[in-house]
């Protein structure tokens, strides 16, 4: 059975009375690695809570193709994330279970295992006891990638999962996400650096409050594209516009 994409037809997203996104329309294929880039405020975090199914549509539809809402992880920008709470890199990392198990599941014997192997997995061997407060910006991502593993998503939303950290940490990341891309996971990734844009990921999503561009990234990331979507971006910021995520 072939697999459906992930299709997206006239989106429009609000926040109040402000346009986060809108009239988007394209389509995710399965298996594909595709980077969502723009001008700050250009609706790029909306659009993957809107695909997390955490922001509610104003108009149009996405229809999932057949994925459940536990087939979906979704990574949020790390300055959304409180580290101020009491809590140890294995538990955070254990969270990523729950979307199989349900909220009454019964965790597995095996569990704490899978936590000490995804740890290790991404450099944090022996970091389980560790309070996330007590970590530098790369270390706590490395505990958030770990928490993906545990989650085994089809789909995965990052959302700047590279911003702030040093540049093994970047690294690493990245190649973590190249290794979910091999696996035949569909990974969409917000950017801001259009190296590693370019390097990454063979898809680009050009955003601007409205889609600018949506192909293949050399051809989406042309001086005229980026042009447009600085130029839309200026022209959406007026005092009764939005200042959106």
């Amino acid at each position: 059975m072939v697999t459906p994409p992930i299709t997206i037809e006239g989106l429009t997203c609000r926040h109040g009375a402000r346009v986060a996104v809108e009239g988007l329309s394209g389509s995710f294929a399965p298996g594909s690695l595709t980077a969502i880039v723009g001008p700050n405020g250009a609706g790029k975090t909306t659009l993957l809570r809107t695909l997390a199914g955490l922001h509610r549509g104003h108009a149009g539809r996405i229809d999932l193709g057949g994925l459940k809402r536990r087939d979906i992880a979704l990574l949020p920008q790390a300055s959304a994330l409180d580290r101020s709470f009491p809590v140890s890199c294995g538990e955070v990392v254990a969270l990523g279970a729950w979307a199989q198990l349900g909220a009454f599941g019964r965790a597995p014997a095996d569990l704490p295992a899978r936590v000490a192997a995804a740890l290790d997995k991404v450099g944090l061997s022996g970091f389980a006891t560790r309070p996330v407060g007590a970590l530098s910006a790369g270390q706590f991502q490395r505990v958030m990638f770990a928490r993906l593993m545990l989650q085994d998503a089809k789909l995965l939303l990052l959302d700047e999962p590279t911003a702030a950290v040093d540049a093994r940490t970047e690294a690493d990341l990245v190649a973590q996400i190249r290794a979910w891309h091999a696996e035949g996971r569909t990974v969409v990734v917000v950017l801001h650096d259009l190296d590693l844009v370019r390097a990454l990921c063979p898809q680009a999503l050009l955003l601007a409050g409205s889609k600018v561009a949506w192909g293949a990234t050399e051809q989406v990331l042309t001086a005229e594209n980026r042009l447009r979507a600085r130029l839309l971006a200026e022209a959406q910021t007026g005092p009764e516009r939005r200042k959106a995520a």
